[in-house]
């Protein structure tokens, strides 16, 4: 976690981060995470049943995929974000490296109800 009481520079830090789709926790507010995430590729398509999950892109671009009948894929750009409703099958994929943050349920897994080579626990997210 980032130390309290001070500016957190979420690029710099998303920047820095050694693995692709493998997010960091940063901070927690009113049952909430604040993530950070480098990305590039595809991540798999996966749903959170139960918590809404925010995207916000601070550099590159951010492709999240969503079925035809949800409105097809929503393209974000740097100071954009965009909230995937609980319930929505969803991926995402960037083709440059992108950083981006997060804001979820603490109680958010990962990849939700999938289980995949690049889901992450919390203990992981934490570390």
């Amino acid at each position: 976690m980032h130390p309290p009481n001070t500016p957190i520079p979420l690029a710099t830090l998303a920047a820095a981060l050694p693995d692709l789709w493998s997010p960091h926790i940063l901070a927690e507010l009113n049952g909430q995470y604040l993530k950070i995430a480098r990305v590039h590729g595809d991540f798999p398509w996966h749903t959170h049943d139960h918590e809404d999950e925010l995207f916000l892109v601070l550099a590159g671009a951010l492709t999240i995929g969503r079925a035809p009948a949800d409105g097809g894929p929503v393209i974000l750009k740097p100071g954009e974000a965009y909230v995937v409703p609980r319930g929505q099958r969803h991926n995402t994929s960037a083709v440059d490296e992108t950083l981006i943050a997060l804001l979820e349920p603490i109680a958010t897994r990962h990849t939700g109800t999938e289980q995949t080579p690049q889901t992450r626990t919390l203990a992981q997210q934490l570390a």
